[in-house]
């Protein structure tokens, strides 16, 4: 089968490897959409803190059953998603329900090979049927995901001001979440054709510009009080700090990046506002139960958010383009 590797940083080669020999509970899958997701391109600038290379990338995936267990509940023909992040189930995470951030997780793509490849082999806990949703819905349902956990971790209510500082796709996602819920929300990036899409498609009230005075421009549309929630979604450390400036006295301000290394903030200002920290890491099925109720629901502008289309052959010769701020690319989805 053909396979795409990761072999170091800025060095994606094809490669054919045997076909997956399936075990006792696993679902043998077919691969036919991947989604490239900035973890890949991490991955592919030697950005990623949790990664060993070689890699297959890949962990935003749908497929076609091709063999299953009797009694799984999946058989050969059917169209699925997969939960990329394989918990074990045991842990103090996983018996609190939070599976996201399991102490032994192995996430498709990161901690072990992943779907840019034709066949693959998954536990089957971690396989669910895509009903009443496409196969590229499918394959954009665990970006989307993510955004939905960071807005239920910020316990964003309706009528509440909300910041999200990053338009990058996961930014978008927790966008579109938050507007589901009632806020009012503000995008912040320095890239205008991602303010543009989440003004036109999203319901942002408000885009700024990341520049010198994005702080003056946010103090003026929460009328000097800044926001009930604040969320980053840039990847950027500096970035990261600002935004505890523009958290609302009370407020919560979720990271919803990594990034390698150390953040700092002012304990004086952190205090006097007692503000919440919080990180959001990955998904859970109830923020993946919530983005395939908004998909039915054709809350999600799919056509606006999956931009960009290619081949997994041509990915060696394409995906650096990828990076290129002049494609305009939001999402991207790898054909299998």
């Amino acid at each position: 089968m053909l396979t795409v590797l990761c072999e170091t940083p800025g060095k994606l080669v094809v490669e054919q490897r045997p076909r997956p020999l399936r075990q006792p509970g696993d679902v043998l899958l077919r691969v036919r959409r991947v989604g490239v997701c900035g973890t890949d391109l991490h991955i592919f600038t030697g950005r990623q803190p949790f990664l060993a290379y070689p890699r297959v990338m890949g962990h935003e995936l749908s497929g076609i059953v091709e063999e299953a267990d009797p009694g799984s509940g999946l058989v050969p023909g059917d169209a699925v998603y997969v939960m990329p992040y394989l918990s074990c189930g045991r842990c103090i995470a996983c018996r609190q329900g939070k599976t996201n951030c399991c102490t032994a997780i192995q996430v498709l793509g990161v901690h072990r090979d992943g779907a840019m490849t034709e066949f693959l082999a998954v536990p089957a806990p971690f396989v669910h049927k895509a009903e009443g949703i496409t196969l590229d819905q499918a394959a954009m349902l665990e970006f989307l995901a993510i955004g939905a956990h960071a807005v239920a971790r910020g316990e964003v209510a309706a009528g509440q001001r909300v910041l999200v500082a990053g338009a990058g796709p996961i930014g978008l996602a927790v966008m579109l979440f938050a507007v589901r819920r009632g806020a009012r929300v503000v995008a912040l990036d320095g890239r205008r054709d991602r303010l543009d899409v989440a003004c036109a498609h999203l319901g942002v009230e408000a885009a700024v510009d990341a520049g010198p005075d994005a702080a003056q421009e946010l103090a003026r549309l929460s009328d000097g009080e800044f926001f009930d929630v604040v969320f980053d979604a840039t990847g950027n450390p500096q970035a990261m700090e600002r935004g505890f400036s523009f958290i609302a006295h009370g407020g919560r301000y979720v990271l919803v990046s990594i990034v390698q290394g150390n953040i700092s903030f002012s304990d004086p200002e952190f205090h006097k506002r007692e503000a919440t920290l919080l990180s959001s890491r990955n998904a859970t099925m109830a923020d993946f139960e919530t983005v395939l109720a908004a998909m039915r629901a054709g809350d999600v502008p799919v056509a606006a958010l999956a931009t960009h289309r290619l081949q997994l052959a041509d990915l060696p010769r394409d995906f650096a383009g990828l990076l290129d701020p002049d494609q305009h690319v939001i999402k991207a989805i790898v054909e299998c």
